[in-house]
């Protein structure tokens, strides 16, 4: 914990309660192997999630007056998706810090990017119950802004999804349909695959320990294929 304090400190951040952060740091594979601990970092997940939307959307609002609704809620959701907060949560080193079960330190735990996407969020619940939304917003501001200042300046690049929406939509009149084929692992480390269909047949199957990344991926492929 003193090693994370300093890496707040750094955004002028100061811890007050740590049994905030070490709840934020609890995932709930580690539940399972002690009978100490009895609350994982979901709930704080929960409210970290409402709170980065809160200042996410208030910081686009202000800083891109003449963008739309739709193109406000795209732009924020390219910031705050799973892979997004993945790339923040490592360069925070935020894995470092978990406690979870042996199984999912075999398995990787440390380095899967929805366990680090959601503690990411865990975290910033417990700095706002802990230092309050200004101390949560100069988190968000220090550390997620920062990385997709380009993304934020010029609008987000455009996704897998939209692009096969349009292609389809314009050579066949259609929309794709997206399918789980398969699901797999425990209830904290799901891997998900997903297929996409086009007027019944299946075009495209992606992976991911997501379903939305499971869909982007099945983009990808259905892209690459209808490309061909």
């Amino acid at each position: 914990m003193q090693e994370f304090e300093k890496i707040l400190k750094k955004f002028d951040l100061s811890i007050k309660n740590k049994n905030y952060y070490q709840t934020a740091f609890t995932h709930r594979s580690y539940l399972n192997e002690t009978k100490i601990i009895t609350e994982s970092n979901e709930r704080m997940e929960f409210l970290g999630d409402s709170v980065l939307s809160f200042v996410i959307s208030s910081f686009l609002f202000k800083l891109r007056p003449d963008d739309a609704e739709g193109d406000l809620t795209n732009l924020r959701a390219f910031i705050v998706k799973t892979d997004s907060l993945a790339k923040v949560a490592k360069s925070l080193d935020l894995g470092k810090y978990l406690r979870l079960s042996k199984g999912e330190e075999v398995s990787s735990g440390r380095e899967n990017e929805q366990i680090l996407a959601n503690t990411y969020e865990a975290v910033l619940g417990a700095i706002f119950l802990d230092l309050g939304i200004d101390g949560a917003t100069k988190f968000v501001h220090s550390t997620l802004i920062p990385m997709f200042a380009g993304e934020i300046e010029k609008g987000p690049p455009r996704d897998p999804k939209s692009q096969l929406q349009e292609v389809v939509q314009s050579k066949f009149q259609s929309s794709p349909k997206y399918k789980i084929l398969l699901t797999t692992g425990p209830d904290h480390a799901k891997q998900f695959s997903v297929g996409v269909f086009l007027n019944g047949k299946q075009i495209g199957e992606g992976q991911g320990s997501s379903k939305q990344l499971a869909e982007e991926q099945s983009a990808k492929e259905a892209l690459l294929k209808l490309s061909i």
